[in-house]
């Protein structure tokens, strides 16, 4: 890869990395002030704060993985640092994937019509759960992210340090192929959380249809607001279930750059394009939230205004 490709990648995932921790600390800012302005805050504002702080610690450490790649690409080979920054994005992974679940969940079961008794009973309990909720999924994460550094011997960091020679010894590829296992296992895992999020964005769906079939039938013509409200929870589901799938087959390719020798420039591309899943979701969320988005549109405006002055 030469020096000019290395440079545009790094510019680009530096572009990247910035639109992110703007966007994602935006969302965090906006809700601790509010909760220091009232003394509380909301279930919701709770998930995406969360979710927010999770995402600036996830694009950290793919951009720290960017920088290491393309710059001390033998970091790796002592091994406490690929056990440091393998289990933090682990961490953050599944911590991202977890609190975006949780914020589906909320969606469906405070904007979603209908009468089943659990249902009912989950509407009526999810927000004195959702803090116990949360620290549930830190509790869950911390434990999965912990077989990725106990696999992580000497054996096989020897075998990371030689991935650029040719002749690679048959120890060596076993244990790459015992780390690559547990890689894959644990990114498995967050195909459950997955799940469920598209498991509300279905059931959002119908309740969207019964709910408009019944507008129907009763002749009602009026801007509805729970229409509004479905569709703004079905945007955000659908672009996180979108973004996720790009985002996690990227994450699949950034990850086995331990096993692929010469394939630096797929690795890169890889994790520039899992920049674009933190990173673009949280103007979603900013854009579907009334707090937010008026926020966002007062400060847009201040820095609007003061660029004009400037020029003039």
């Amino acid at each position: 890869m030469s020096d000019e490709v290395k440079n545009t990648l790094m510019i680009i995932a530096a572009g990247e990395f910035s639109m992110g921790i703007l966007g994602n600390a935006f969302i965090g800012l906006v809700n601790c002030m509010d909760w220091i302005k009232n003394k509380k805050i909301a279930s919701i504002d709770l998930i995406l704060t969360s979710l927010a702080i999770s995402r600036i610690c996830l694009l950290c450490i793919i951009l720290l993985d960017c920088f290491i790649l393309v710059l001390y690409p033998d970091v790796y080979a002592t091994g406490k640092q690929m056990k440091i920054i393998d289990f933090f994005w682990t961490l953050t992974n599944h911590l991202s994937v977890c609190f975006a679940t949780c914020l589906s969940i909320f969606y469906f079961l405070k904007i979603a019509n209908f009468f089943h008794p659990l249902f009912l009973w989950m509407k009526w309990r999810i927000d004195r759960v959702i803090p116990r909720i949360l620290l549930m999924c830190l509790a869950v994460s911390v434990v999965i992210s912990f077989p990725v550094i106990e696999n992580l011997n000497d054996d096989f960091r020897l075998c990371v340090k030689a991935k650029w020679k040719a002749n690679l010894t048959l120890r060596c590829r076993v244990n790459k192929a015992q780390y690559a296992s547990i890689k894959v296992c644990l990114n498995l895992l967050t195909l459950f959380p997955f799940s469920v999020s598209l498991i509300s964005f279905l059931l959002l769906i119908l309740s969207l249809r019964r709910h408009t079939r019944q507008m129907r039938l009763n002749a009602t013509g009026c801007r509805d607001p729970s229409i509004e409200a479905h569709v703004g929870a079905m945007k955000a589901v659908i672009s996180f279930l979108i973004l996720f799938i790009a985002y996690y087959l990227s994450f699949l390719v950034a990850t086995s750059s331990y096993f692929m020798p010469e394939t630096e420039l797929a690795v890169m591309i890889g994790e520039l394009i899992a920049l674009i899943y933190p990173s673009s979701h949280s103007f979603i969320l900013i854009l579907g939230n009334n707090k937010l988005r008026q926020a966002f549109l007062k400060v847009l405006w201040k820095v609007t205004y003061i660029l004009k002055r400037r020029n003039f």
